[in-house]
């Protein structure tokens, strides 16, 4: 039976060059249509979690259930990957996503908490594919021109995601005209743009970059095939040394210890990403209650429902914070090599620290939020890009790809615990409280820089 892998078989007359410029077309194509899906999520997951649950408490449930999800999905879909190629695993990750999205629909319509979670879970599939599509542009990519392929296809994740968002209000006219309830509409076009880029990756991606790659490395074939050694090297060996993988864990973490611009490094990274998971996975439940006023306590199922003009403003508010995050990667790249890797980390922790000062102190205005939210994800943007620089090249070779597993294992863990609390933490202190709290760890991370900057050598 031919497997979704058999593209390994095609001609090996193929022009590499022509291939390659094919498979980032089609994965941009998929990568927008897929992060309607995210977008959407990342906008009304809270307020289903409040609605379903009954308790404001349960708020970033959804938003931790799909990081967690993506974590542990990171590892088999690349498994996956390294034996039947890049479509197998992303066509599997969006399959497994537009399940999600249903359930979602599911869960809103039932009143099902505990269903909804099963949904976050599965659409963590799909963001775990989505950033295995980054790498998959690189497979055939020449080395001067890696950078332009990953980046055309980040660029195509931010547009998708961005407007996810902003379907929330066409979403709710297309759920009522359905008879489904306002917050699932959304997902209807979730589930389609998730199917449609399945569709897209099963038709277009042939032949699968990953298999061809391997061909003409093994074929001898320089300059695009040869560039994906290393790469290629790290998802075999993900996939043959599994048994090995606590090991490899503990390997890592030694060879981070043993920098102390490598744990600087890492303390960027995860706290810039568990600061904005947190303040991020609250502001849409903080603007509907801005907005509308408190909640009631009510029973699962009986909350009330955000109106379609807060949907609005939600939207946009989180738009414009994943455009932060993504619209200007290759100036804080730019910045990272020009200016060093320190400085931007002092940059984009500083902008950390602004952003959730004005959010905080200037709860009570809507502008203020958004601007604090947007401030947010340019932080995110600046302290990930040079966090992850520098942790790369302080580091050894033979672990620096290791090291780098280790980072995207403790960025997952650091959202979902930022995700999970942030609903305690606004319910106990507010949504003051909890910019406050984040401030305080991003003051921190600028402590640290001061010490190293200091150190010797």
């Amino acid at each position: 039976m031919k497997t979704f892998g058999a593209a390994a078989a095609e001609s090996p007359a193929l022009d590499p060059r022509r291939v390659q410029r094919r498979t980032v077309s089609v994965l941009s194509a998929a990568q927008l249509l897929s992060g309607v899906g995210s977008g959407a999520s990342l906008s009304v997951g809270s307020l289903l979690a409040v609605q379903l649950s009954g308790s404001n408490a349960w708020a970033g449930s959804v938003t931790t259930t799909m990081t967690l999800g993506a974590a542990a999905a990171a590892l088999p879909l690349a498994g996956l990957a390294g034996r039947r190629g890049r479509r197998a695993a992303l066509v599997t990750g969006l399959l497994s996503a537009m399940a999600g999205a249903l359930l979602v629909i599911v869960a809103t319509v039932t009143g099902s908490f505990p269903v909804l979670l099963l949904a976050a879970a599965l659409l963590g599939l799909g963001t775990a594919a989505n950033l295995q599509a980054r790498f998959a542009a690189v497979d055939l990519a020449e080395p001067e021109h890696r950078g332009r392929s990953l980046a055309i296809v980040v660029w195509a994740v931010t547009i998708g995601a961005v407007a996810g968002p902003n379907l929330i209000r066409p979403g709710a006219l297309v759920g009522e005209a359905l008879g489904l309830p306002a917050l699932a509409g959304p997902f209807v076009f979730s589930t389609a743009g998730l199917a449609l880029a399945a569709l897209l990756l099963i038709l277009g991606l042939r032949p699968d970059p990953l298999l061809l790659a391997a061909r003409l490395r093994s074929a001898g074939s320089p300059p695009a095939a040869a560039g994906t050694a290393a790469s290629r090297g790290a998802a075999a060996a993900g996939a043959t040394n599994a048994a090995r993988r606590r090991h490899g864990l503990r390997h890592g973490m030694r060879a981070i210890r043993a920098s102390p611009r490598a744990r600087l490094a890492l303390l960027a990274v995860i706290a810039a990403h568990g600061c904005m998971a947190a303040v991020m996975s609250m502001t849409p439940l903080h603007l509907q209650l801005l907005t509308e006023g408190p909640l009631a306590d009510m029973p699962a199922g009986h909350a009330h429902a955000a109106s379609t003009d807060v949907l609005v403003l939600i939207g946009f508010t989180i738009s414009l914070h994943i455009a932060g995050m993504y619209a200007l990667s290759p100036v804080m790249g730019w910045l990272t090599d020009k200016s060093g890797r320190l400085p931007v980390i002092i940059l984009g922790h500083g902008l950390i620290l602004l952003s959730v000062l004005v959010a905080g102190f200037g709860q009570a205005q809507p502008v203020l939020v958004t601007v604090g939210l947007v401030l947010l994800g340019l932080g995110w943007s600046a302290a990930t890009i040079a966090g992850s620089t520098l942790l790369a090249e302080s580091v050894g070779a033979d672990d620096r790809v290791l090291v780098q597993g280790v980072s995207d294992t403790m960025m997952g863990v650091a959202g979902a615990v930022g995700a999970g609390f942030s609903g305690l933490v606004m319910s106990g202190v507010g949504y003051q409280g909890l910019n406050l709290a984040a401030a305080a760890v991003a003051a921190v991370v600028l402590g640290a820089v001061r010490k190293t900057e200091k150190r010797p050598g």
